[in-house]
């Protein structure tokens, strides 16, 4: 995991991103990014990490977290501007320096294997509320998405975030159920880049689940702790 803090580290991660939202899924057009890099307003304010394949130097993966604009805690989130959230009585107790839009969570296409993996953004199938991973992929393939929230974990803790808004496919809400990830959905599913539903989960939360599911998938998230002390 490499925290892109640099120029250089940033331009590998729109080059990704536009790999994966321009040319592989379409949920961006390319002519909008003459220079092959997909960027947009919400950068500037958030915080990005990449994955790296450590054998062949190649980028496996990238997520960002928009942080709050700590001039302007009001500035509305993506979520909040394209979709409708209607639990707003989940959302009265967060402090709003301390919410944060977990954003941009995308697999190079190199690293997408498995059948219906293509043209997803986080490698997880269309089919994936009623998918079943194998043993094998149990044991491997999940750790790729997982390694992209041990970031996310990271990017919170380094900048004091305790929650997380997301908006995604329910399928891959569904699966991250599977895993211990519980989102809490807070409105209707909304037409964003396809059907996307609008999530909120606390870290706390989060991490229980997934130590609930298993010890070494909390380790995985946290550096055996390093990352996140309750």
């Amino acid at each position: 995991m490499i925290a892109a803090d640099t120029p250089a580290l940033k331009e590998e991660v729109y080059r990704l991103r536009y790999n994966v939202y321009c040319l592989e899924t379409g949920f961006e057009t390319a002519e909008s990014f003459p220079d092959g890099l997909e960027q947009d307003e919400y950068d500037a304010f958030s915080a990005h990490y990449l994955i790296q394949h450590r054998k062949t130097g190649l980028y496996a993966a990238t997520t960002r977290l928009i942080l709050p604009d700590k001039s302007n805690l009001h500035r509305p989130f993506p979520i909040e501007r394209h979709s409708r959230i209607e639990r707003k009585d989940l959302l009265h107790a967060i402090p709003r320096s301390r919410l944060a839009e977990a954003s941009r969570f995308c697999i190079s296409k190199d690293f997408k294997r498995r059948a219906g993996e293509a043209g997803t953004t986080a490698g997880i199938p269309h089919e994936a509320g009623d998918y079943k991973f194998s043993e094998n992929e149990r044991r491997t393939i999940p750790y790729l998405t997982l390694a992209l929230f041990a970031c996310l974990v990271n990017m919170s803790v380094q900048h004091g975030i305790t929650h997380w808004y997301a908006i995604m496919e329910p399928a891959l809400v569904r699966v991250f159920t599977r895993l211990g990830i519980n989102f809490m959905p807070i409105g209707p599913v909304a037409d964003y880049h396809g059907r996307r539903e609008p999530c909120v989960i606390t870290l706390q939360c989060l991490l229980d689940g997934v130590k609930a599911k298993g010890q070494q998938e909390w380790e995985l998230l946290t550096d055996s702790g390093r990352f996140w002390k309750a």
